[in-house]
């Protein structure tokens, strides 16, 4: 199946929109409106650590702004605990193992597409609905690759297909309070600091050495359990030659507690893989052939990759070393369609380098 959405009969179905307080779900929702639907805006409340500051508020107020403007129901559904679990703690208990994880794919599984309409179900609710974009410049398919053809069918995403400039346009024409508000940056539950720190607070770390290829010591980083593969912040390289170009992590020894850096580009290719393992293996269509486009990192190019099935697990080949591939992140997979439309076929998690 598609993402592109179908057609329905709209009678007098009920939708569920989640309001973030931004302005492609009050968009979404004045557009449901539009075309007929019973529409109800639900904010959704998830955790946050005690450490930085509330920002929830500000959002439901203006969630319920943009409700008050639409003249529609709104509600308020705290999935703090079901965040805490299905989110965070998996996104730690990664980190802590070596690997780097996508929260905000973990937060559409388990939250938005999971127990959100879990409970708007319960309610009486027909659709869930979200301002996700599944095409263009804001394409947001590589967070979209965990649902499933059932997830699609009670789902609906009324800007998918748009343009940014598009929706700033109808934000304005429905008179929403939220047409000029920024976009939304980074994971929602981090706020303005960076994922090293608000990992600190949950990961014991120390600093360790920094290594170049060969395994001198040149210089030190925070605790090699904050690092991801292709990072070139964060560690101090000593006596760094200022034309000497960018280090980028290549690799890291948790239990040595050191990373190994690099600014050679040959070097970083010769280190880079060419073939993963994979797991968590989802298809919304299942690929007739085993060359697909793959896509390894949010708004990344789309890759050649040949799939092939091992020893019960699915393994993904790319024609040259890729730079920057870290185990733990998604790889979705698309095929080219008409009109520059690229279609998402699936995904999984990039587990194992294999030779």
């Amino acid at each position: 199946m598609n993402i592109k959405q179908t057609s329905r009969s709209i009678c007098d179905k009920r939708v569920f929109i989640g309001l973030s307080g931004g302005v492609d779900s009050a968009v979404s929702a004045g557009l449901l409106k539009q075309q007929g639907y019973d529409v109800t805006g639900v904010f959704i409340k998830v955790w946050q650590p005690d450490f930085l500051p509330c920002s929830w508020r500000d959002e439901r107020r203006d969630a319920m702004r943009v409700a008050i403007a639409l003249n529609i129901p709104f509600l308020f559904f705290d999935f703090e605990k079901e965040y805490k679990k299905g989110v965070v703690d998996k996104m730690i208990s990664e980190y802590k193992a070596g690997r780097t994880p996508n929260p905000d794919v973990l937060c559409n599984r388990e939250i938005k597409f999971g127990a959100f309409w879990k409970k708007a179900k319960a309610m009486g609710a027909d659709y869930i609905a979200t301002g996700h974009y599944w095409s263009g410049e804001k394409n947001q398919s590589y967070f979209l690759w965990t649902l499933t053809p059932e997830d699609l069918s009670h789902t609906l995403f009324p800007v998918g297909n748009m343009e940014k400039s598009e929706v700033r346009k109808l934000a304005k024409k429905f008179n929403l309070p939220v047409s000029e508000k920024k976009d939304s940056q980074g994971v929602c539950f981090i706020g303005e600091v960076t994922m090293e720190e608000f990992l600190s607070h949950f990961i014991e770390t120390k600093p360790g050495k920094v290594l170049d290829i060969s395994g001198k010591v040149i210089g030190t980083h925070q605790g090699a359990v904050l690092y991801t593969i292709g990072e070139r912040h964060g560690f101090d390289i000593e006596k760094k030659n200022p034309e000497a170009g960018a280090y980028y992590t290549v690799s890291k020894n948790l239990k040595a507690n050191t990373i190994t850096v690099s600014n050679s580009l040959q070097e970083i290719s010769t280190l880079s893989p060419t073939k993963v393992s994979l797991t968590k293996v989802n298809w919304i269509t299942e690929p007739k052939i085993p060359e697909v486009l793959a896509q390894i990192r949010y708004r990344g190019e789309k890759i050649p990759v040949t799939l092939a099935l091992t020893s019960k697990k699915l393994t993904a080949e790319f024609p040259k070393p890729i730079r920057g591939l870290s185990l733990g992140q998604s790889i979705v997979f698309y095929v080219d369609l008409e009109n520059n439309y690229s279609q998402c076929l699936g995904g999984a998690v990039m587990d194992k380098v294999l030779e």
